[in-house]
């Protein structure tokens, strides 16, 4: 199994991720953080492929994507 880490401090909420993931398990939160950026969310960790597209999509390298090593 494969999950991503999203650094809120770093997300501006630009959504390039949203449309990146394959699988639509990133989206925007609609509630602004303390900045004022509707950062973006991961959802259903268990169908995350690790692909790592949602990363290289991401201006601000928000995005740490960890894969599982397989044995």
């Amino acid at each position: 199994m494969s999950h991503i880490v999203i650094d809120e401090a770093r997300c501006k909420g630009c959504g390039l991720c949203t449309t990146a993931c394959p699988k639509n398990l990133v989206s925007l939160n609609p509630v602004p953080n303390s900045l004022g950026f509707t950062v973006a969310l991961f959802s259903n960790p268990e169908n995350c492929t690790g692909c790592t597209l949602c990363a290289e999509m991401c201006p601000d390298v928000a995005i740490t994507v960890f894969k599982e090593a397989t044995p």
